[in-house]
């Protein structure tokens, strides 16, 4: 007998999980497509992250997803730690590269998996526990989104169009009728 958390079909963890994956990754390749190349030492602020960090974070926090899916738990301070990139090239090959490990990731994982505990630890301390279901929402996706729109932000300021994520931007106005 199958039990629901065992269940791959509608109403599984996976059916009510990543839908919305697909379209965020595309808004998010979008943005990067427009990195504007040598500005990564760019911050709107002392206190704020480079252009260069920022835009090299937001590609990296999807392969965090893909550990995720990959390992029980993860300690920060053993991950490897990635190069700043400064490139539209560099960061949509980081970006596409994780974006393909953590979709194999989803296609193979199963909801009993989805349903058991993953950890994220910083020197052994936890910083984030959950549900794996739940860590891949908080620490792939809000994380993803969150970034994606500082990230915006930086492009505003440095008059870079921003393009649509969620509908037309400001910069991407739908033209009337004639």
């Amino acid at each position: 007998m199958t039990t629901p958390s065992q269940q791959q079909g509608p109403g599984s963890h996976r059916e009510l999980l990543f839908p919305d994956f697909p379209n965020e990754f595309a808004s998010t390749r979008r943005l990067l497509e427009r990195y504007p190349d040598g500005k990564g030492d760019w911050k709107p602020d002392p206190k704020s992250r480079s252009l260069g960090e920022l835009a090299s974070h937001v590609t990296d926090v999807v392969g965090l997803g893909a550990a995720v899916l990959e390992t029980d738990d993860l300690e920060a301070t053993e991950r490897p730690r990635s190069l700043q990139l400064d490139s539209a090239r560099a960061l949509l090959d980081r970006f596409d590269e994780n974006v393909a490990r953590v979709t194999q990731g989803m296609q193979r994982v199963r909801d009993d998996a989805l349903a058991q505990s993953w950890t994220l630890r910083f020197h052994g301390h936890p910083v984030a526990a959950g549900l794996r279901r739940d860590m891949l929402r908080t620490l792939l996706m809000s994380h993803l989104v969150h970034h994606r729109a500082q990230l915006a932000g930086y492009y505003r300021a440095l008059g870079i169009p921003v393009p649509s994520i969620y509908g037309p931007s400001a910069d991407e106005q739908p033209s009337g009728p004639a």
